[in-house]
């Protein structure tokens, strides 16, 4: 719990998915829904691809599958409280934008010209890295590194995955495409010519 603070403000959400009384996804949809913003790590015997992608959709920051280390278990939880505290710094007016894509980092908003696309959480972290390094390549190192944690399988093809979930979402047919694949390298938002 954070120091000086009025409320319940927790550092950090250990949530196991398969609860007794309740599912943990809905638990998490819910902790999401009230705009609770803490870090949820999801610690789960399930280790299917589609669960992890679904918890991740879901809000979870990261997805540890059991049996684990205890050190691999520390390494999440530094690496969670960590981002959580440099974000609680961002100034909550902070607008990144490329051509006429905008992100509101504090209104946790995204629109495309004057349309609202609605993202999941892992969707919005991607697009925050991507639009905060425009014109820059970002390999899929460093983007697994930045949102999902420093034990994240590197052979997933969950950053793939998620490109093209924003590609769908926002290089719309009326606009120009700005999500670039740079062969070999990684990704990058490309500022049009």
């Amino acid at each position: 719990m954070r120091a000086g603070s009025s409320e319940r403000e927790w550092d950090l959400i250990l949530l196991d998915i398969m609860l007794p009384d309740i599912d943990g996804i809905e638990l998490l949809q819910f902790t999401r829904y009230k705009k609770i913003n803490t870090p949820v790590l999801v610690i789960s015997a399930l280790s299917d691809a589609e669960d992890k992608i679904k918890a991740l959709d879901y809000g979870a920051d990261a997805y540890l599958t059991k049996p684990f280390l205890f050190r691999e278990l520390l390494a999440y939880v530094n690496v969670l409280t960590r981002r959580a505290k440099i974000s609680s710094y961002t100034e909550p007016s902070e607008i990144l934008r490329c051509d006429d894509l905008t992100l509101d980092v504090g209104k946790h908003l995204v629109k495309r010209g004057e349309q609202e696309i609605s993202l999941t959480i892992q969707e919005f972290k991607l697009l925050r890295i991507l639009l905060e390094n425009t014109d820059k390549v970002m390999s899929h190192a460093q983007l697994l590194s930045d949102i999902w944690g420093v034990n994240y399988d590197p052979n997933t093809n969950i950053i793939d995955v998620y490109i093209s979930y924003l590609r769908n979402k926002i290089d719309m047919e009326e606009h120009h495409k700005l999500i670039k694949t740079i062969k070999g390298r990684g990704y990058m938002i490309q500022t049009p010519e």
